[in-house]
């Protein structure tokens, strides 16, 4: 059986708002698997959905670069919020946001990319910048967008520097219509997707392992159900799940009378013409990396008893 410790509990208290004796006991439930302590308490009908990765886990910086009918966004990771706020990570950032432009999304061709005034790639650049700043960093992903006519529309949250800071979001917006209109939308559709952090643009794109999970959780807190119950049970509950986690369906942040959908629309009118959303990118720092936490209490007493 898993050692469920306190941090374990309180990290499982934060990511569902329930009570610290029923994370425990989902804890102990899953064999210490906090995803599927997640579910249990879900199945349970005591947390709803928790969104992965919430809480940033590494330091650095995430970049954004528009050009044109094309944009980038970018996370270069340092050990410290102290070095992402070091004017020579944040140039190199602003310049590898650029480069990731002509990069199309591919983490390793960026790498291999020359590095703007020098005789190395990318990669070769960020480990110099190792050796002279004395912290280890990592171009760890990058994502792009285009349209052939339209906008791509951005926004950093808790922005640092210009274009940089703990959240970027790119939007792409397909439409022949006035510019100064789309771009004002384009802006206002990135905070929203940093807000709500939307699982896909549709239903349908929602990856399947995903679908499968929600069903399965469905399907468990009615147990019991004849199967025609069963199958509008799920039917239902994932037009819920579509609501909360579609873009396309998700109630607009900025005027709550509406979806998204319904903005695309307005919009289009404002513009003059029809106007589509083909794709999102929101990139959040340190999503998905597990931080190690430092017992300093432990270490102090370790180095006083000579261990």
């Amino acid at each position: 059986m898993a050692d469920i410790t306190a941090a374990m509990v309180k990290d499982l208290r934060e990511k569902t708002g329930v009570g610290m004796m029923d994370c425990k006991a989902a804890l102990a439930a899953t064999g210490g698997d906090m995803e599927a302590a997640v579910d249990w308490l879900r199945a349970k009908g005591l947390a709803k959905a928790a969104k992965k990765s919430t809480r940033v886990a590494a330091e650095g910086l995430v970049g954004i670069a528009v050009s044109g009918t094309t944009g980038a966004v970018v996370e270069v990771n340092s050990e410290t919020d102290f070095v992402a706020r070091n004017e020579k990570f944040q140039a190199m950032v602003a310049e590898i946001s650029k480069l990731a432009l002509k990069a199309g999304g591919d983490t390793e061709k960026l790498k291999t990319m020359p590095y703007p005034g020098t005789s190395h790639a990318v990669a070769e650049f960020v480990a110099e910048m190792v050796a002279s700043i004395g912290e280890n960093m990592t171009v760890r992903r990058t994502q792009a967008l285009s349209v052939k006519d339209g906008v791509i529309g951005s926004y950093v949250h808790n922005q640092i520097a210009p274009g940089m800071g703990k959240i970027g979001v790119l939007v792409a917006l397909e439409s022949t219509g006035k510019k100064d209109e789309l771009a004002n939308f384009g802006r206002m559709l990135a905070m929203h997707v940093a807000a709500t952090n939307p699982v896909a643009l549709t239903l349908e794109q929602v990856p399947a392992d995903v679908l499968a999970r929600e069903s399965a959780i469905l399907e468990e807190k009615n147990a019991g159900k004849p199967a025609n119950v069963m199958e509008k049970i799920v039917a239902s509950g994932l037009k819920t799940f579509a609501k909360e986690n579609c873009l396309l369906e998700q109630a607009y942040v900025h005027d709550g009378s509406k979806t998204v959908t319904q903005a695309l629309l307005d919009v289009a009118k404002a513009a003059g013409a029809e106007v589509k959303l083909t794709g999102f990118a929101r990139m959040q720092l340190g999503e998905g990396i597990e931080k190690k936490e430092d017992d300093f209490a432990a270490e102090v007493a370790k180095a006083a008893s000579g261990g």
